[in-house]
């Protein structure tokens, strides 16, 4: 029988004050738990059990090639003062600087990541009209307004430099008129300098930068991007890009990152993220070719991106046909585009332009392109290695390329690629995409030494874009009635390790330690309820075979809870907070496992549903075809070409994965078991 204690918690709700007074407490402690490696005044708020720091580590801005060609102006001063809650102004479908776009609630850290691929020929193209380089004709098209003539200058970027699959990689003709070097540094110095302006480093450390860019690798559009975070302002001279490793070579990235950071520049210390596997087409995780490669992997990359606004990567599942990529979950239906690699993006007037992202079918899928198979992998690989490489912990983000870190609100979405989704383009080009999540990591303060510590050692979580409170602890033996102890974290610190951990196997199965508050919301945008929590384990049998099952803890998956159909309003109620010390039924301490937990929210109005309804066309309404149509051709009378707002009336019975609601969610990193040796 599967043993699980609740304490009273699992199905009904306490007190938020004490709940929170358990999720974390402030006090000091005779030694820091994380180096500092930086001058800074000392933070007035310290939590000795760490409060979870809510971020995004992937934020591009103009200085990107894809962004500025977007009609997007915003630099990175600009991105940081969004994600510090001011307002920005974006342009509109017809290139306007209309649209005042506003966070409803500040992050506490953020970086930006520019790709580095371009950072030299999109400053020469951009900033200096009197120098020759500026009018080279790509970067004339590359400033340009017109909506077909800026597809054409994101095109030459992208084959020259993105999609090439050379070790040598070709320069823009623009590098031979101007010094692209020379303007590459420039722009690095920049970003650098914004993110010093931008960083508290008073005693209020009310927000936290990051050094940080973008090594953008897509061999024929397949994904291989990673985003690179540096601790503190010790970054190597130049951000390192394929144009350094050329193409399908990101351990060179590692080995240069090594040279030129951690061994080459004493307090350089820098990991690098990978994101939207997804979109890899199975090449984002192959076997180590070495075992020098595993470790590298390792110690460069201790996270993934789970989700932004690309798709989730977490697993795969086809409603379709009731199965999915090596998964029977039916929650992996979530947020998932049709594609396997970056063609996704090629949708223009509302139709795709490109055979190169059609539909891909689950048994062509790549393995590999879900994370939670990737985890599993990694045990098999550590049976027949020694080493599983694959030991990554869960961060969301948005990708966003319109400088707003952390617009991954549903009801306040304004895109995240400039002109080219905003207003009606959202809908009608970027139907499939979503807002993105948010990273949230464990941190004592709210500074880069903690907040980078809390990530190289993985006590992390990824949001689909909302903000609940999430802990995951495993130990030998919690007590039954842990839940309800006010020192509830102090002992699951003390008896245990949180998540992103490793254990070594007991004779029985540990002890779980899970708990979640729901999101608070901000004032107008209250949080959602929760529904419930889910174990998510994977493991190895003695056969060498992988496996996975998914346990409900906590909460309950039937209770009733829903949207409106007319105003998207959240019907019936769930749980403020949920909490549950579990034990696993079927553990077996000779076998290897992982574990993480998902918490999943209410139901609520996917985006696109609410844009839908805002133009008078309902998803849920039985005449949403004629709505459309009608609205469709109001928008032709006033310059749109193709259809608009057809697919606000896509049937979801009839669609693998799209539905007008969602479950927003959480994913902890996982926590590994390692065997028995017998």
């Amino acid at each position: 029988m599967q043993k699980m204690f609740s304490a009273g918690l699992n199905g009904c709700t306490r007190s938020a004050g004490f709940l929170m007074l358990a999720f974390f407490s402030t006090g000091l402690i005779a030694q820091e738990p994380f180096e500092r490696t930086e001058q800074r005044e000392p933070c007035d708020e310290y939590h000795v059990n760490k409060r979870p720091m809510f971020g995004d580590l992937h934020v591009h801005t103009s200085y990107s090639f894809d962004s500025y060609v977007s009609s997007q102006r915003n630099d990175p001063d600009a991105a940081y003062r969004y994600a510090r809650g001011e307002p920005i102004t974006l342009p509109d479908a017809d290139a306007n600087q209309t649209v005042i776009a506003q966070i409803q609630r500040p992050l506490d850290f953020t970086a930006i990541t520019d790709h580095a691929e371009f950072l030299g020929p999109i400053n020469l193209c951009t900033q200096d009209a009197s120098t020759l380089s500026y009018w080279f004709p790509a970067c004339i098209a590359t400033r340009n307004e017109f909506f077909l003539v800026q597809l054409l200058a994101a095109n030459y970027w992208v084959s020259l430099g993105v999609t090439d699959t050379s070790k040598d990689k070709k320069q823009s003709l623009v590098c031979s008129i101007g010094d692209c070097d020379k303007a590459h540094k420039e722009t690095w110095k920049k970003i650098q300098d914004a993110a010093e302006k931008h960083y508290d480093r008073s005693s209020d450390c009310s927000f936290t930068t990051f050094n940080a860019y973008e090594y953008t690798d897509a061999p024929n559009f397949s994904n291989l991007h990673r985003n690179v975070i540096f601790r503190n302002d010790n970054v190597t001279a130049t951000a390192i890009s394929t144009y350094d490793t050329g193409s399908l070579n990101y351990p060179e990235l590692w080995k240069r990152l090594r040279q030129e950071c951690i061994d080459g520049d004493v307090g350089c210390d820098v990991m690098s993220i990978p994101h939207n596997s997804n979109l890899s087409r199975g090449l984002m995780f192959p076997d180590p070719n070495s075992e020098q490669e595993a470790q590298d992997r390792l110690f460069f990359e201790p996270l993934v991106e789970l989700v932004q606004h690309k798709a989730a990567s977490e697993c795969r599942f086809d409603r379709l046909l009731g199965r999915g990529v090596a998964t029977e979950d039916e929650l992996c239906d979530f947020e998932q585009v049709q594609s396997d690699n970056l063609s996704m993006l090629g949708s223009v007037f509302g139709e795709l332009r490109t055979d190169e992202a059609d539909p891909v079918a689950i048994d062509e899928f790549g393995r590999r392109n879900m994370v939670r198979n990737v985890l599993k992998d990694g045990l098999a690989l550590e049976q027949t290695t020694g080493t599983n490489p694959f030991k990554m912990g869960f961060i969301g983000s948005t990708d966003t390329h319109s400088a707003t870190p952390g617009g991954a609100e549903e009801d306040n979405y304004v895109g995240h690629l400039g002109r080219r989704d905003a207003g009606y383009r959202n809908v009608q080009d970027h139907f499939f995409d979503n807002p993105g999540g948010l990273a949230v990591v464990w941190a004592e303060e709210n500074s880069r030494d903690s907040i980078f510590e809390g990530m190289r050692q993985r006590e992390a979580y990824a949001t689909s874009g909302t903000r609940p409170i999430v802990r995951f602890f495993a130990g030998e033996e919690y007590a039954a009635e842990l839940c309800s102890d006010p020192q509830m974290i102090e002992k699951a610190y003390a008896g245990g390790v949180p998540m992103g951990s490793e254990l070594e196997a007991f004779a029985a199965s540990p002890t779980f330690l899970v708990s979640a508050a729901k999101d608070a919301g901000s004032r107008g945008h209250p949080g959602l309820d929760l529904q419930r929590i889910q174990v998510i384990k994977g493991w190895l049998d003695d056969a060498g075979q992988t496996h996975e099952q998914v346990f409900d803890v906590a909460g309950n998956a039937d209770n009733g809870a829903g949207v409106d159909p007319n105003s998207c309003r959240p019907t019936g109620s769930g749980h403020k907070n949920l909490c549950v010390v579990w034990q696993d039924p079927h553990y077996d301490d000779s076998e290897a496992a992982f574990y993480y937990v998902r918490v999943l929210e209410n139901p609520s109005c996917r985006w696109s549903t609410l844009h839908c309804q805002a133009a008078g066309v309902n998803p849920f309404a039985p005449n949403c075809a004629e709505q459309a149509a009608t609205k469709t051709e109001r928008m032709k009378d006033n310059g749109a070409i193709g259809d608009v707002y057809g697919k606000c009336c896509l049937d979801p019975s009839q669609q693998p994965f799209y539905s007008p609601t969602l479950q927003e969610r959480a994913w902890t990193s996982p926590i590994w078991i390692n065997p028995r040796k017998t």
